[in-house]
């Protein structure tokens, strides 16, 4: 029954059982951690960790144990040094495809991505970090005036490209750095060797997980995916007339799992699937706004595996409150679940928190 894959998926991503101390060691685990609102990010991250820290995740971003980058879909993931190269390799040509269209509607030609490549990578030579306006600075002076969305694009393309990753911050600001610099020994992979990899990755830290969530995960085409769940030798269990594969020993569970958790915008456990029949999310389920053609869902609240809320944050002198609005009614137990969960958080922020349930 697919009652019990939330539970399952919640043990293997490593949210009900954190096993990991390193924030590398969670994004190695994953394969790729979904990442545009970095913040948020870094409590992904954190939630799935043992005793986890905000300033130890950002340490490991700022010395680049984490890398932050294009790959997939596409979108911000952190990826691992060792991983980044053969991921990219893998994934780079399908986002390049989906970017075509816009590229064009912005007058970029290939001619003119790959010499402002050129030039990012002069720019960012000997260990020099600089932000997106200090590339769009160098570009000028190349005689390439771009800014916006154009520069944006170009960033992207050198990322896919495999010259650009993320550098340190510059107190609130990103920064980018050469991928030569930064991750000097990743690996690299057959094409056959990448995509069992991958394979391995998504379905023994997602799992159980469908063909249809694979490929929208990692960007791949279905034959892709069938040629990896089959080179890993996945294991499939239909449930409810549906083809659900894991990797890897299967998860057990414990006492010390969790009934509430505070996941952030855009988590794994949410963004990671295609199919929602499990654990139905969307604008039906998370309410969501639009502004500029782009629908921002808020962070979840989950219950039991399943979405029972939102939740916000705050910031005042006294620290940090958290409002949350649940979807139904909740129990005395699940109250208690949930303020066990900002607790949680609390540790992590270093930070005083208060929960407030609407």
């Amino acid at each position: 029954m697919t009652e019990a894959i939330p539970d399952r998926r919640l043990l293997n991503q490593c949210i009900d059982r954190p096993r990991h101390r390193k924030a590398a060691d969670v994004v190695e685990w994953l394969g790729a951690v979904q990442a545009q609102e970095y913040e948020p990010a870094k409590w992904a991250l954190g939630l799935r960790m043992a005793n986890a820290a905000h300033g130890d995740i950002e340490r490991a971003f700022e010395q680049g144990r984490i890398l932050r980058t294009h790959v997939m879909r596409p979108t911000w993931h952190f990826v691992t040094p060792a991983d980044i190269r053969w991921m990219l390799e893998l994934t780079a040509p399908f986002v390049h495809r989906r970017m075509a269209v816009y590229d064009r509607q912005l007058g970029l030609d290939a001619a003119t991505k790959r010499r402002s490549a050129a030039v990012m990578e002069k720019a960012l030579g000997e260990g020099a970090f600089l932000t997106r306006v200090e590339l769009g600075e160098r570009l000028t002076q190349a005689g390439l005036a771009m800014n916006g969305m154009r520069l944006a694009h170009l960033a992207l393309y050198a990322e896919l490209e495999g010259i650009i990753c993320s550098g340190p911050r510059r107190g609130k600001k990103f920064t980018y750095a050469l991928i030569a610099a930064r991750a000097p020994n990743a690996r690299r992979l057959s094409r056959d060797e990448a995509v069992a990899e991958l394979s391995l990755r998504y379905f023994r830290s997602h799992g159980p997980a469908t063909v249809r969530d694979f490929v929208w995960w990692s960007g791949l085409v279905t034959a892709d995916a069938k040629r990896g769940i089959e080179m890993i030798r996945a294991k499939r269990q239909d449930i409810d007339g549906q083809a659900y594969w894991t990797a890897g020993p299967a998860a057990r569970t414990t006492a010390g799992v969790k009934l509430a958790h505070l996941l952030p915008i855009y988590d794994e456990y949410v963004v990671s699937y295609r199919d929602r029949i499990a654990v139905p999310h969307g604008p039906s389920m998370i309410p969501s706004g639009t502004g500029g053609g782009y629908v921002t869902f808020q962070h979840a609240l989950v219950i039991g595996g399943q979405i029972a809320g939102t939740w916000r944050t705050s910031r005042s002198a006294k620290g940090v409150a958290i409002a949350a609005t649940p979807l139904r009614r909740l129990s005395p137990r699940e109250r208690r679940a949930a303020a066990d969960a900002a607790n949680r958080y609390a540790r992590f922020l270093g930070a005083a928190v208060e929960l407030v349930v609407k």
